[in-house]
This record gives structure tokens, C-alpha cells and sequence, in this order.
């Protein structure tokens, strides 16, 4: 009668609360690591790479940036690719460090991202990376997080499979489950895109026209 209560999700995420724990946890350490190695670049590093970024924010201003479809489509396929790798690695049973590797980077590049903004521009900076970076990355942080956290489940319920004889849990319905995650994964990351496309493009502009970078 208990566990008619309890959906079988919420059972699940209670079971593996603390490896979704770890991942966030994870993320984060890679963000904040990412933050600090902008303090460890050299001033001509950081010179040259503001440049190039004040280049971007001119074509920006003066919507010299590439067709919003275009940006649509290059946003979807990285994003896509990124999701199907951390999918993949998590049918294998040799890719769970690499997908543990591949959550710290992508939040190393968050972290960087902010970090220098806030670094060379102070609180412009940080007007910016909210409108140019937040918005889509509402979406596609916790998807990214969450698909991390379902591909180690997978992965070390493969492991216990192989290794672990007597361990006779089936992996079918799992399966089925990681299949449909990775198609939910997919229809979030489409709407990440559109946001990234449409809407972070019109608010940049916005943003840099109001503050006058």
C-alpha cells in the first residue's frame, strides 16, 4: 500500500538522490573552477580575448550577426551532440569517468564565460552574461545535469550487471526509460535553441545598446 503512494520516479530519485547530488555538486566545481582560471590569465590573454569580443558585441549592435536559423541550428546540434555523447558513454561501461569529465568542462565553460565578463567589464559584464547566457542555460544546465546523472545510473547498473553476478535487477525497463529521457532531453534542447536564437540575440542587443559597450 506504501508504494502505491510513492510513484516509481520518486522511489528511483530517492534511491539515487546522492549521485544526483554529486553531479550537481560537480557542475558547480567546475563553474567556480572556471572562474578562477580567468584570474590566472596574463593581461595580453585577456586583452586579446576581450577584443574579439568587443568585435562580436559590434556585430551584434549592428545586426551584423548571423541569421537567427542558422544560430538555431548550430545551438541544437552542439547542444544535441553534447546530450547524445553523455547518452552513449552511459550504455558503455568504460565511459562513466568520461562523463563525470564532460559535466566538469562544460561547467568550467560556464564559470569562464561569467568569470571574464564580470572580470574586464564589472557589473556590465554581468548584465551581459545574464541576458546573453541565463536564459538558455535555465534550460539546458539542469537537462545536461539530469541526463549526467541518469547516464551514471545506467552505467553502473551495467557495471553491477557484468561484474556482479548475482545482481539479477533486468535492464529492459531501465533501458527504456534512458531511451525516452534522451528523447525528453532532446525536445527541451530544441526550446534551449529557440530561446539562444530568438530571444538571448534580441536581448543582448538590448543590453549593449542600454549600457553602451
Amino acid at each position: 500500500m506504501k508504494k502505491r503512494l510513492y510513484p516509481s520516479n520518486v522511489v528511483s530519485f530517492r534511491e539515487h538522490s546522492s549521485i544526483f547530488l554529486f553531479i550537481v555538486v560537480l557542475f558547480f566545481m567546475g563553474v567556480i573552477f572556471g572562474a578562477i582560471v580567468v584570474n590566472s590569465m596574463s593581461f595580453t590573454q585577456k586583452e586579446d580575448l576581450f577584443y574579439y569580443l568587443s568585435q562580436f558585441f559590434g556585430q551584434v549592435s549592428t545586426e551584423n550577426a548571423g541569421e537567427n536559423s542558422d544560430l538555431f541550428l548550430q545551438s541544437f546540434l552542439h547542444n544535441s551532440k553534447f546530450i547524445g555523447l553523455i547518452w552513449i558513454l552511459g550504455i558503455s561501461i568504460i565511459g562513466l569517468p568520461v562523463i563525470l569529465i564532460l559535466l566538469f568542462v562544460k561547467g568550467m565553460v560556464v564559470g569562464f564565460t561569467v568569470g571574464f565578463l564580470v572580470s574586464q567589464m564589472g557589473w556590465k559584464g554581468f548584465l551581459l552574461a545574464v541576458s546573453s547566457i541565463l536564459p538558455q542555460n535555465l534550460i539546458i544546465i539542469p537537462v545536461f545535469i539530469i541526463m549526467a546523472a541518469l547516464s551514471v545510473i545506467f552505467s553502473l547498473r551495467m557495471i553491477k550487471k557484468q561484474f556482479m553476478k548475482q545482481y539479477a535487477k533486468p535492464l529492459a525497463p531501465l533501458l527504456k526509460g534512458y531511451i525516452f529521457a534522451l528523447i525528453a532531453a532532446v525536445v527541451f534542447i530544441s526550446a534551449a535553441s529557440v530561446v539562444e536564437a530568438y530571444l538571448s540575440p534580441w536581448l543582448m542587443k538590448t543590453m549593449i545598446t542600454s549600457i553602451s559597450i
